[in-house]
């Protein structure tokens, strides 16, 4: 069965999405969604070399460039403690002390996304795949575009994902011996461990973090009808 995507208002973008649905159902786990003149296919995770293959090679599709790939973390996803009403109105307002309720084996806490441009037909589209249990792990796409090489690491480095078949997986951005992956969810704005430069020694150091961990909320004003009735109330008595 195939749902019918709302039309993105270009018709290179319209022809792209009935290519898809034709060679990708709702009923082989595959889900396409239209939103902001902007598709984005989710497929599975055993799905995703087969998938990219085509892309890149089927002469009506000819996805020839990956432009981006990054990691996520759905961790709390749609839940908030931010306060943008009592807390303070620029900048970072205070300190909360956060119990996100992670769980860690959750097989859609991560997913990696992939941007893929076109040259051929000028027309982009966005997938996404969950890398399912406590171990995050996909299928490297490295043999399909060379370009993902780094990306692939950086999502590694910074998320934990685990991408099997990269020729050369190891931390990018982070140094050797850092601890943890700093872009989850539950990981310390402090970090685990305090670094430091030792001159007796000549070299980078670890020891044990002396900060007490909080998290920072910043302020975040939303022009909506929550603040309307305020701000008619002061111009009030400004024109008083």
């Amino acid at each position: 069965m195939t749902t019918a995507i709302p039309s993105t208002g270009d018709a290179r973008l319209d022809a792209l999405a009935e290519s898809l649905s034709e060679r990708w159902t709702e009923d082989d786990g595959f889900e396409l969604i239209s939103a902001h003149g902007e598709l984005t296919l989710t497929l599975p995770a055993t799905e995703l070399l087969p998938v990219c293959t085509k892309l890149h090679a089927d002469q009506v599709l000819r996805f020839e460039q990956l432009i981006d790939l990054c990691g996520v973390d759905y961790a709390a996803y749609g839940k908030s403690e931010w306060d943008t009403t009592d807390a303070s109105t620029t900048g970072f307002g205070r300190g909360v002390d956060r119990d996100l309720d992670i769980q860690v084996d959750d097989p859609q806490r991560f997913a990696v996304v992939y941007h893929l441009l076109s040259l051929r037909y000028n027309r982009r589209l966005r997938l996404k795949v969950y890398t399912g249990g406590a171990q995050p792990m996909v299928d490297s796409v490295v043999d399909i575009w060379s370009a993902a090489n780094w990306f692939e690491r950086e999502a590694f480095d910074l998320y934990g994902i685990l991408f099997r078949g990269h020729p050369d997986l190891r931390r990018i951005l982070t140094d050797y011996g850092f601890v943890g992956h700093p872009f989850r969810k539950d990981f310390p704005l402090s970090g685990h461990v305090a670094m430091r430069y030792d001159p007796e020694q000549g070299r980078v150091v670890y020891e044990p973090l002396e900060i007490e961990p909080r998290v920072l909320v910043p302020k975040v004003i939303r022009s909506d009808s929550r603040y309307l009735s305020e701000q008619d109330d002061r111009a009030g008595s400004a024109n008083a």
